[in-house]
């Protein structure tokens, strides 16, 4: 017999149906005659109850030692429940286990347990309410991008993770080094030749390799892993995170913002529309105000201000910053969070970024000072969005990497994209875990991403 995921028995309700279904045991509770088993199988939020009747040939052997964790085959057929608050109940007349679990070891009962130790059993933390559903909103969420860039017209590039060159200037890479090549001798380790004949390291985005194709498909986006080696244990940073990056060519800094916008507008209406059972966990004991700020990002067009004008608001504000604000440095997150909650109350764009601060491949503006930038600030979260409109003049890009002291050599290949047939272009970044954490209310990325990779911890 096939069996049948719980979420499809909830939805569809196959009264006096014989079905199978297959998953883990949350909680037994006992009667005279018989007991109530709650299953989930991870296919949606909601539990399916089983009724065991004492009758049952391996009840005592079997069932009355039941403990959470266990995984469970059942055979039965499915019953309207007279109990309030479920519709249906599974009457057994079969059951089976895969496998048990140890009560006296098996670290997830019937409480409510803290992140931080769900933290460190990340293997078995997808089995809680609050981790299963942040996993199946990822999930959903992931679909969701695909679905918005085909829509738009865009073709998916997967982009390199392995590559040669540091995109965002930083030097803040992981560097690859293969096993073949350390030698036990570590003096001769430092002649040995590289594996890809030159110094290789973990992208930290693949915005310039969606660059080449956007020259030759018009509109294109990637969506992979990035990897960061900033040593830094924020509630907002991970070493290894996921971005969604479009490219498009023939496209302003204007253009940019607005797929941005709607990007965003739609990433939140797909969550709202086809994942409210699991959204209901978060607005009902994370953020109780969470729908009402979710709705309001679809309601109202986003708030667009200068850098310029964002200091001034910033230093004429009453509030006493930790980072002192003045122009030509970097806003920091308490800056952003304090433009788009206390003076705008909504998500806001920030443009026109001094260059010193930002990365070569910026457009210079007119003013020979800042750059075609922009940042989309999330209340609650800060930046979410990061893009600008890309340098396409070659004498302009050329200048500006050598004030930077970047090796052209290495970048030739994307010079040549300003040498022939260059056209006005744009991009952005969208933080994948950042925009989980808007939308799921959950105060540390770690608990949005399966496996967190953070400075001294790459467990599993």
């Amino acid at each position: 017999m096939q069996y049948n995921r719980i979420s499809d028995i909830l939805a569809k309700e196959p009264l006096q149906q014989k079905i199978e279904v297959r998953g883990w045991l949350r909680t037994r509770r006992d009667t005279r005659e018989f007991s109530f088993l709650e299953i989930n199988d991870g296919s949606c939020l909601a539990n399916l109850q089983v009724i065991a009747s004492s009758s049952l040939e391996n009840y005592s052997e079997v069932v009355l030692k039941l403990h959470t964790g266990c995984s469970l085959r059942i055979m039965g057929t499915l019953q309207e429940s007279p109990a309030k608050g479920q519709a249906v109940e599974l009457h057994a007349e079969k059951i089976e286990v895969y496998g048990w679990a140890d009560p006296e070891t098996y670290p997830l009962q019937k409480k409510r347990h803290s992140f931080e130790f769900l933290r460190s059993i990340a293997h078995l933390r997808p089995r809680t309410n609050s981790l299963g559903a942040i996993a199946r909103i990822r999930s959903s969420l992931s679909y969701a991008v695909h679905q918005f860039f085909r829509e738009q017209g865009f073709f998916l590039v997967h982009t390199p993770i392995i590559t040669t060159i540091d995109c965002e200037g930083a030097g803040e890479m992981f560097k690859i080094i293969a096993q073949s090549n350390i030698m036990k001798d570590k003096a001769d380790a430092v002649t040995d030749p590289e594996f890809f004949g030159k110094p290789a390291n973990l992208t930290v985005s693949g915005q310039l390799q969606a660059e080449v194709y956007a020259m030759a498909l018009g509109k294109v986006y990637t969506f992979g892993p990035a990897f960061r080696a900033e040593n830094s244990n924020t509630s907002r940073h991970l070493a290894e995170f996921w971005m969604v990056e479009p490219e498009m060519a023939f496209c302003d800094l204007a253009e940019n913002m607005a797929l941005a916008e709607s990007f965003l507008k739609y990433l939140v209406r797909h969550v709202l529309e086809n994942d409210r059972a699991d959204m209901n966990l978060f607005a009902t004991f994370i953020d109780k105000n969470l729908y009402t700020k979710l709705e309001k990002v679809i309601e109202s067009p986003f708030s667009r201000i200068s850098y310029t004008e964002a200091v001034t608001i910033l230093q004429k504000a009453s509030r006493n910053f930790e980072f002192p604000v003045q122009w030509g440095t970097d806003l920091q997150a308490e800056h952003e969070r304090y433009l788009c909650e206390q003076i705008f109350a909504q998500p806001v764009f920030v443009t026109d970024y001094p260059k010193n601060i930002k990365p070569f491949y910026m457009r210079l503006n007119d003013d020979g000072q800042t750059v075609a930038a922009m940042d989309l600030l999330l209340p609650g979260i800060g930046e979410i969005i990061g893009g600008s409109q890309r340098e396409e003049r070659y004498d302009v890009l050329v200048s500006r990497m050598q004030e930077l002291r970047l090796n052209l050599a290495e970048y030739s290949w994307y010079l040549d994209l300003r040498s022939f047939g260059t056209v006005p272009h744009s991009g952005f970044g969208l933080g994948f875990e950042r925009f989980l954490q808007f939308v799921t209310a959950m105060n540390n990325i770690r608990e949005v991403i399966p496996f967190p990779r953070t400075p001294g911890s790459a467990l599993y």
